[in-house]
């Protein structure tokens, strides 16, 4: 089994492309973008659709989707984070457009692909949040009633029953479940390299091995020189706590993945699971997974949230025992996958504000602009964050710079020692919750404590 280099997705497919050239010395543009991921590229693909005459610059630590856009679990969900509350006290229309603004995301992001001939594997068959046991099936519950208290019917989220379930795929010790149509899988790095390749090819400058150390009113600045332009975009989701007085803005959480080696047809039949649907548990500490184009099972969690300082591993190495865990997860929810070896586990960062909530926003006083705190949900909200910021940037007036997820300030993040003793104690809990639950049946006190002091619902 392999582990960390920059994970199996990459790896698939060959490797990443041959690294563009770095920076050479200092530039003017138009705008300049820190950060070649789904954010900055999205970004980068609107604006120069719109204003095909802008120079527009692209500015990449190592090279493009080498984060967590290369690394992530390959949902593209038209659902989010954060409390709903939150995102109202912002103003703007209702929670529930950005919600619908969300659904029609994974379309907009399948349109794109195919006009733009983006080979990334990715099939629309919806989410299953399956409920293994009471306590989770409460959640599944609680969830669809949050759904129609904003005004999503029963053909954006429902409960399945324990039959409908089994009828879809079979899950050991499943009751039950939620289903929503409006998720794709996606392959990322396949999306990410198809994307970074437009851009280019629309004349966008990208050049990577280029680290920016600090972000200032319409100035990047690098060890080449200062990139000077209008508008500076950062997009560094989480890797943001290494630019220069930003370290409490964002922190990088850890998610850890393991992919399986292809399973056979007999195999797939024998576990149901016989279309695209992506699924999740309803765990505290939950566990996603999707099937791959080439039959694999990939299925990711939590292993060590957080490192003291937010460091980040930049190879992705996995900790054996975050491997056992997932591995463990995975032959608990589909037994008969024990017959198949596990190819490969890495790991990446995902930024997460302290309110868990997404924002996107653009100052026409400094000049800088930026998106993230996509809490691992990225994929689509990153697509809808680069077509805000084209209309933010290019001071248009729409439906989307209207949402309440625009010009959103998150509160900063604890200094250390206290943030990363909270965020250790939070999952921890977290952890002692899901045990409390299997014991008892039903939700446990302490997680709903935990998900009010730690700003999650």
């Amino acid at each position: 089994m392999r582990t960390g280099e920059v994970g199996f997705w990459w790896r698939s497919i060959g490797g990443p492309p041959p690294p563009r050239a770095p920076l050479e010395g200092p530039l003017e543009a138009d705008v300049t973008i820190v950060g070649a991921g789904y954010t900055g590229l999205w970004t980068a693909y609107y604006l120069k659709r719109a204003e095909p005459s802008l120079r527009i610059v692209v500015l990449e630590r190592e090279f493009a989707g080498f984060g967590a856009s290369g690394r992530n679990g390959g949902w593209v969900s038209g659902f989010f984070s954060g409390p709903a509350r939150v995102y109202e006290r912002s103003g703007g229309s209702s929670y529930a457009a950005l919600q619908r603004a969300m659904f029609a995301t994974v379309e907009e992001l399948a349109s794109v692909l195919a006009e733009r001939q983006i080979e990334a594997d990715y099939r629309k068959g919806g989410h299953l949040g399956v409920a293994l046991g009471q306590a989770q099936l409460q959640r599944v519950r609680a969830e669809v009633h949050e759904a129609r208290s904003i005004g999503l019917g029963q053909e954006d989220l429902r409960e399945l029953s324990a039959e409908e379930l089994n009828a879809r795929v079979h899950v050991a010790g499943a009751i039950g479940a939620s289903f929503s149509p409006h998720v794709a899988r996606v392959h990322p790095a396949k999306l990410l390299g198809g994307l970074a390749a437009t851009v280019a090819g629309l004349g966008v400058d990208i050049y990577e091995q280029t680290p920016v150390r600090e972000i200032r009113p319409q100035e990047a600045l690098t060890p080449a020189g200062a990139v000077r332009a209008r508008w500076i975009v950062r997009a560094t989701e989480g890797y943001t706590a290494g630019l220069k007085g930003l370290r409490r803005a964002l922190v990088p959480m850890n998610s850890s993945m393991i992919i399986t080696e292809p399973l056979g047809e007999e195999l797939w039949q024998e576990l149901g699971w016989t279309g695209s649907e992506v699924l999740s548990d309803n765990a505290n500490v939950y566990v996603y997974l999707q099937r791959t184009a080439d039959g694999r099972i990939a299925i990711g969690g939590r292993g060590v949230p957080y490192r003291f300082g937010s460091r980040t591993d930049g190879i992705g190495a996995t900790a054996p025992a975050t491997i056992a865990s997932l591995t463990e997860k995975l032959h608990a929810i589909f037994p008969a996958a024990a017959r198949t070896p596990i190819d490969h586990a890495w790991s990446g960062v995902l930024g997460v504000p302290r309110d868990w909530c997404m924002s996107v926003a653009a100052d026409p006083l400094t000049g800088i602009a930026w998106a993230g705190g996509y809490v691992g949900e990225g994929v689509a909200a990153a697509n809808l964050a680069g077509r805000t910021l084209r209309d933010l940037i290019l001071g248009r007036t729409s439906e989307l710079t209207a949402l309440p997820w625009v010009g959103r300030g998150p509160a900063r993040w604890e200094p250390e020692p206290l943030r990363w003793a909270a965020i250790q104690a939070v999952y921890a809990l977290y952890r002692r919750a899901d045990r409390a639950e299997q014991r008892a049946g039903h939700r446990s006190r302490l997680g709903q404590v935990v998900d009010r002091a730690s700003g999650r619902h």
